[in-house]
């Protein structure tokens, strides 16, 4: 069987790109993901079951056995079938030259960093631009091969990051681009006319794989570095953390409070004081307000968060 257009994904942002080419471009022919059980071996941020797009469009889904496409049941698949044009979102692994070979127009994601490929290699882009207090987000579409987010462009488009937005929020202007992105890219496949440039003059740089140990807070940082973590990591992300005594607090959502009230009587970390359930904390250079926490106890002044 011959699937022309077809979408890699584990996430709901998945779900969301899926219905958007299905309701306004033109039919999504199949859905590649992974199976529950292959979230229990591999940490997916938002994962979401895309079997429910088969009851409500009449998709097929493919559950592969393996992140990486290599189970005997997805090699079977892909050697049975013709493919044109394949479409990642959401999908957080290399996909092999196996799978890439047998789509005759290519297999297209998404990367993005500040500058341009390949500066900004590497995991998690999103979350370490807002971490590293980035101020513009250069998303491409580019097309794969078998190493990682090669500068392989077919078109970019750009969107601010603000000190207002945190991971979920850069993640909805990142959907907006995305979108935009793929209606040109599925206009020229239709067109027969796939543009590709490979000529980047800027160099290597790598972003270092994320884990959920990464969002400790030291609070010994300044309150912009410690800021920019907790809102680079807030859900659907684990959440930034520190420890009270034996308690774990994850901090979803804060705000720099203060840089000229004199705090020197309180140690960085230790609670000033608390108002309508919200703490401020001492930083080093100032003061932070949760706005939202989440812990087995309740934070109050004097506590010390390590």
């Amino acid at each position: 069987m011959r699937y022309k257009v077809v979408v890699f994904g584990v996430k709901d942002t998945s779900e969301n790109i899926v219905e958007f080419i299905q309701n306004t471009i033109c039919p999504v022919d199949l859905v590649i993901t992974i199976s529950p059980e292959v979230t229990k071996k591999n940490q997916v941020s938002g994962y979401k079951g895309l079997a429910v797009l088969t009851e409500k469009y009449g998709i097929p889904v493919h559950e592969a056995d393996s992140y990486f496409l290599t189970d005997d049941k997805t090699q079977r698949f892909l050697a049975e079938n013709e493919f044109d044009i394949g479409i990642s979102m959401g999908w957080q692994r290399l996909i092999p030259k196996s799978v890439l070979d047998r789509f005759a127009c290519g297999i297209y994601g998404f990367h993005g960093n500040c500058g341009y490929l390949p500066f900004g290699r590497g995991r998690s882009p999103l979350n370490w631009s807002i971490i590293l207090g980035d101020t513009r987000f250069n998303l491409n579409l580019f097309r794969y091969d078998e190493k990682a987010d090669s500068p392989n462009v077919f078109a970019t488009e750009m969107f601010s990051l603000t000190p207002h937005d945190d991971i979920r929020t850069a993640q909805y202007k990142n959907m907006i681009c995305s979108k935009n992105l793929i209606r040109r890219l599925l206009a020229a496949y239709a067109a027969g006319d796939i543009r590709v440039r490979t000529d980047s003059r800027d160099f290597d740089s790598w972003y270092g794989k994320r884990t959920a140990a990464d969002g400790r807070i030291d609070f010994h940082e300044r309150t912009r570095n410690i800021y920019n973590l907790i809102r680079g990591v807030a859900a659907p992300f684990p959440g930034a953390f520190a420890m009270c005594g034996e308690d774990k607090v994850t901090v979803w959502k804060a705000q720099p409070f203060d840089e000229m009230i004199d705090f020197s009587a309180y140690a960085p970390g230790e609670i000033i004081d608390v108002f309508d359930g919200k703490p401020i904390v001492r930083t080093v250079d100032g003061s932070l307000l949760i706005d939202s926490y989440e812990s087995g106890r309740e934070l109050r002044a004097g506590d010390i968060l390590q």
